[in-house]
């Protein structure tokens, strides 16, 4: 009995090995396709943000993700390759790889079915979603191996033959429970779920002691000390960008519960004998089973609930479908017992058949194979160069010394990185918009922004001393103090302090804005001319998924290219200005928007709006210059134009209304021309 028990546990460790082999080679499979179809530069989202925070070494938004902070500054130090964005990337790829390999074992502890387990491996990683997010320097790759490491740790609990085996897992798993919420908060419901599970199944067997619990706790906590980053980041100070002050445990704790954002705010009967003992033989590993299942309902259910976005927006839908990545990982070790439970029952019913192990090892190959081919073409990011380029057109074009008020995701976090991380343009000062209305962003960054000068402790639209006892100023304020800089606004200002308008306007510089006194004068043929090639943007319109930053970047280049346009038609419609000057005006901007249009074959859909308005202003205004003909058919044939592919305008039936009294007066013009023809024939 002692040989045999010997015998059984060689024949463990064999298939223990065998098992991890092919792990490691499913692994280095991936992680070749990940790293051929890697972005080398840096992609959109909050990419930026985790690079610039890992490079200072400051603190990334909340919760602060400090161990992918730490490991990527690794990254960026050790790495030979490439950008810091392109290092960052390269190690998420390697770690998302590392996510494949547990998923495969967790299936084959289960099961013993290596087939399931590439089935389950193979269509996690080549999902369109999967692979999309594991190549780009974003917090879900590691996540992903947190998933499957709990889950592979989880099979090895099962499985474990002895009280000894059995309190080694326990416990490293309680420091993986700990570690894990050092990177997402989200796998805490996938947490809530083993934990219980784990210590039910150690009371069941009389090995739950209280020194045994204590031990546990222990190393749970221990698994979270890479939060003790946050704070000694933020006491140091050092970091040019760092987000939140976590020298005090109510600032930690608002940082760590992510209270900025909301804590809970953003997814048959069998027949026959044999059938039957093959199916109690297989529920050996049900409670396992259950667990991942119960797990999945759980999260499903709790981001069906909470994710507060309204996913109808293609961006925010974006936003949203990487958080489904979680349970997907769950599908797919599903999916993998689901094809090993198959090849059983079919063994079992057609006992001896050489073609039912190669079916399954087809079925699996087949699966996986398919989502490569249907997803490659997809997620190769290698020539992906759209933020970084967008960031660089943005940097490139600002005078010498200029201050930047950042807003939104895209260009705060596109353009920290390439300032901090990649020094490009040190002569700018980076400001963020709303950063400045937290009431730590000044006293820690203040000194990382030299030149510039804040007459307080915090932006807020009413000045004075606030309750708390904080200095505060408005925009106003803030710009009279440091008139000795050109100021700009990307992506627009915030809506809650107008007092800038008292003695300042808004002026297009591209996608971006310009801080110009009022009293300075607007000469918009040399507005024109400065802003006519601020850019060198040269991807097609509507090229990239409307769901990707890719897309948001695209759009906001092509319409900087129409924003001066836009601009000084406005001021000829709302300006109190002389009928000479408001003629002048729309001169301009008809002029300018026909040299845009002409200049582009696929234009956006709301250019041949904004074209053929300002064709029909200029035939309101009899000018000489410009034959009258001409304008009235350009203004048909850009209305028709927009009424085509803007089917969703609530004025489009107006619009088409309008286009047929137009018709009737161009072929009136049209009569009117041929008769004087013929009499002065």
């Amino acid at each position: 009995m002692g040989a045999g028990a010997r015998a059984g546990a060689g024949a463990g460790a064999g298939a223990g090995a065998g098992a991890g082999g092919a792990a490691g080679a499913l692994g280095a499979a991936v992680a070749a396709l990940y790293t051929a179809t890697l972005p080398p530069a840096l992609p959109g989202g909050d990419a930026g943000e985790l690079i610039t925070a890992a490079y200072e070494l400051g603190v990334a938004h909340p919760p602060g993700y400090p161990l992918f902070t730490l490991l990527a500054k690794l990254a960026t130090g050790l790495l030979p390759l490439g950008s810091p964005a392109y290092r960052v990337n390269l190690l998420c790829g390697l770690v998302g790889a590392a996510a494949a390999s547990l998923l495969f074992y967790t299936v084959f502890r289960l099961s013993g079915s290596y087939a399931g387990g590439i089935l389950a491996a193979g269509v996690f990683s080549f999902s369109r979603l999967t692979w999309q997010w594991s190549i780009a320097a974003e917090v879900f790759s590691l996540n992903n191996l947190f998933v499957g490491l709990l889950m592979a740790l989880t099979a090895h609990f099962e499985e474990a033959s002895t009280a000894k085996e059995r309190s080694k897992i326990s416990k490293l798993g309680a420091f993986c429970c700990g570690l894990s919420l050092c990177n997402q908060h989200t796998i805490v419901l996938y947490i809530a779920c083993i934990v219980p599970w784990v210590l039910s199944r150690l009371f069941r067997k009389t090995e739950l002691s209280l020194g045994h619990l204590l031990k546990l706790g222990l190393c749970f906590l221990a698994g979270l000390l890479p939060y003790l980053y946050l704070p000694a980041s933020s006491y140091l100070n050092q970091a040019r960008w760092t987000w939140g002050d976590q020298t005090t445990f109510q600032g930690f704790l608002t940082h760590f519960l992510r209270e900025e954002y909301g804590t809970f705010n953003l997814a048959k009967s069998e027949t026959g004998s044999s059938m039957r003992e093959m199916l109690l033989t297989k529920q050996q590993k049900s409670p396992v089973i259950w667990l991942f299942a119960g797990m999945l309902c759980l999260y499903s259910l709790f981001f069906a609930w909470r994710a507060n976005l309204d996913i109808t927006k293609p961006l925010f839908l974006g936003v949203v479908e990487r958080f489904w990545l979680q349970s997907s990982a769950v599908v797919a070790v599903l999916a993998g017992l689901g094809l090993a439970v198959l090849a059983s029952v079919g063994s079992a019913v057609l006992e001896g058949s050489r073609a039912l192990p190669w079916l399954e090892w087809l079925s699996a190959l087949a699966l996986v194979a398919s989502q490569v081919w249907a997803n490659y073409s997809v997620c190769d990011q290698s020539n992906n160069y759209v933020v970084d380029k967008f960031a660089r057109n943005l940097l490139s074009s600002m005078p010498m010394g200029a201050v930047i008020l950042l807003r939104g995701d895209l260009p705060g976090n596109a353009l920290r990185y390439l300032h901090y991380c990649e020094g490009m343009r040190p002569d700018i000062t980076l400001v963020d918009q709303e950063m400045m209305t937290y009431e730590w962003y000044l006293p820690k960054l203040a000194k990382h922004l030299p030149g510039v000068y804040f007459p307080g402790n915090r932006w807020n639209p009413v000045e004075g001393v606030l309750p708390d006892g904080t200095l505060a100023f408005n925009l106003h304020h803030f710009l009279q103090v440091n008139k000795h800089k050109e100021v700009f606004v990307c992506i627009g200002l915030h809506e809650g302090d107008s007092t800038w308008r008292r003695s300042y306007s808004l002026w297009p510089w591209g996608t971006c804005e310009k801080l110009v006194p009022s009293n300075v004068v607007f000469d918009p043929e040399e507005w024109i001319h400065l802003t006519r090639n601020l850019y060198n943007w040269t991807e097609d319109y509507g090229s990239f998924k409307p769901s990707s930053w890719e897309a948001v970047a695209n759009e906001e280049m092509w319409q900087a290219r129409m924003k001066t346009a836009f601009f000084i038609f406005d001021l000829a419609e709302t300006a109190s200005v002389t009928a000479e000057i408001k003629s002048q005006l729309y001169r301009f901007a008809y002029s300018s928007y026909k040299e845009i249009v002409n200049s582009h074959p696929n234009p956006p859909v709301n250019w041949h709006k904004n074209y053929a308005i300002a064709c029909e202003r200029m035939l309101r205004l009899h000018r000489v210059d410009v034959d009258p003909e001409v304008l009235l058919s350009e203004t048909v044939k850009h209305f028709l134009l927009y009424t085509e592919k803007a089917e969703d305008d609530p004025q489009r039936q107006d619009i088409l209304q309008a286009v047929k009294h137009l018709k009737k007066e161009l072929q009136g013009l049209r009569k009117m021309k041929e008769d004087l023809r013929r009499r002065a024939g």
